[in-house]
């Protein structure tokens, strides 16, 4: 398994993730359309929080249950514990050293009608295409 680097702009917080990279989500939600984010989820296994948790600020809205992780220096948003999957993470691929995003194949997520978007990528991914 490979890991990856990253950091926000400033690099008061820095990550790492081991796994594969092939593939990205892109939200329309209100945030991550803001945000102009490129996903990759991973689990807490494989990810580690290489800088110190004071450097991070969190950002809940609507349900809480999404934890949307900033640096409180430079404001850019590295990781997330998204609504799907709050015990898990998903890292923004913008902020990941060598991704070149414009090569990944990318999923459009339809945040903007959450709920149903969510059943359909669930189902999905039951059914073993995600």
């Amino acid at each position: 398994m490979t890991t990856h680097q990253g950091s926000c702009h400033c690099g008061r917080v820095s990550f790492e993730f081991e796994g594969e990279i092939g593939v990205a989500i892109e939200c329309n939600c209100s945030i991550c359309r803001r945000k102009g984010a490129l996903w990759h989820g991973t689990d807490d296994a494989h990810f580690r929080l290489l800088s110190d948790e004071a450097e991070l600020g969190v950002y809940r809205f609507g349900t809480m249950t999404a934890s949307h992780y900033f640096c409180t220096t430079c404001g850019v948003s590295p990781f997330s514990h998204p609504r799907i999957a709050p015990s898990g993470w998903v890292v923004n691929l913008r902020c990941v050293d060598g991704v070149d995003v414009s090569k990944l194949k990318v999923f459009p997520f339809d945040g903007h009608h959450w709920e149903d978007a969510a059943r359909q990528f669930l189902q999905a991914r039951a059914q073993g295409a995600g």
